[in-house]
């Protein structure tokens, strides 16, 4: 007898939180997931009774940062991002003992070029959009030169002869990222020299499509996207960069601009036919599963027809469902807390 309770009270120490459990569950992460993530949340605390979620809006780096710094009470329970995790911070996770990630794609979203109601009206190309924002840009003999455009009709006649001044997130935004890869990459290779570049030097051309401008063209306006609607409704002739979530909650106030001959709208990035579309995340620390009340069940919550599926009450607030085969396998992966392997991650 006295063997077994040795034995049982091993296990019991092997199995024990190393951490207390908090009565509330903690998200950081992605302003442009944070209103998706607020939304289960309140439903999570009026379905269950249980203390609803404190979402914080940090950004996807920042968030990602404070996710992979460790497992305990001191620490996130999940985090969102507008952009798949890195591997260099997949790596810190494990490095620092977030050793199970659970990997949620909840949806997709559009990344959009927005105005006022009351601004000139735009469309343009995703080229002319890179040679607006560009740090450097092809000139006349096809050398790089600085980027020399002030007024948007300057790189088209088309276009409204208006100071070029876009507002949009900083480095520490996943919707950085995004903006970089959808839009500044699209429209570099628009450009027949920096095609040619790319296949030269792939180096060189990652290099170009990176740089932003640092004239005051493009403003960083930080990881509130309502501060971009309050500057875009001061200043009709700038343009704001933000999730199409954003743009379809202010739509009284802005309007999409057609990139590549095509608006930014639940259909277009549903087919696939608005080219600047991108998957959203949230990531759970399985480790903290079981130990922090309601976790699993919040997960269970994401992931279910009612918020996440074609009729989900996320779609209400702008999220792009994932085609049902793809959303049915995420919530299979979810109830079974199945950790991300990390194969794959750039």
């Amino acid at each position: 007898m006295k063997r077994l309770l040795i034995a049982t009270s091993l296990v019991a120490l092997t199995v024990a939180p190393a951490f207390a459990a908090r009565d509330q569950i903690r998200i950081v992460g992605s302003s442009t997931v944070y209103p998706f993530t607020t939304a289960v949340a309140e439903q999570f605390g009026k379905k269950t009774g249980m203390n609803t979620p404190v979402v914080e809006s940090t950004g996807t780096g920042g968030g990602m940062k404070l996710f992979c710094e460790g497992v305990g009470e001191n620490t996130p329970d999940a985090s969102n991002a507008s952009r798949r995790i890195k591997k260099g911070e997949f790596e810190d996770c494990q490095k620092n003992g977030v050793t199970e990630v659970v990997e949620v794609q909840i949806g997709f979203d559009g990344l959009t070029l927005a105005h006022s109601k009351s601004g000139t009206p735009m469309n343009t190309s995703f080229k002319n959009l890179f040679l607006a924002l560009a740090k450097e840009v092809p000139g006349a003999d096809g050398k790089l030169i600085a980027n020399p455009y002030k007024n948007w009709n300057e790189i088209d006649p088309s276009l409204p002869a208006v100071k070029i001044e876009v507002l949009g997130p900083p480095p520490t935004s996943g919707t950085r990222d995004s903006f970089h890869e959808l839009m500044m990459e699209r429209g570099a290779l628009e450009i027949e020299s920096l095609a040619q570049l790319k296949k030269d030097d792939a180096k060189a051309f990652e290099k170009i499509w990176k740089s932003v401008r640092e004239d005051g063209a493009y403003v960083e306006a930080g990881e509130n996207d309502n501060v971009i609607v309050q500057k875009l409704e001061a200043n009709p002739s700038a343009f704001g960069i933000f999730g199409f979530s954003f743009l379809e909650e202010n739509a009284a106030k802005l309007v999409g601009v057609e990139l590549g001959g095509v608006s930014p709208t639940f259909e277009t990035i549903a087919s696939g036919d608005y080219k600047a579309s991108r998957p959203l995340y949230i990531y759970f620390k399985k480790q903290h599963v079981g130990v922090i009340p309601g976790l699993a069940e919040f997960a269970a919550e994401y992931v279910s027809d009612a918020a996440t599926g074609e009729d989900g009450y996320l779609g209400e607030k702008g999220l792009v469902p994932l085609p049902e085969d793809k959303h049915e396998a995420i919530a299979a992966a979810v109830a079974a807390m199945t950790p991300m392997t990390g194969d794959g991650l750039k």
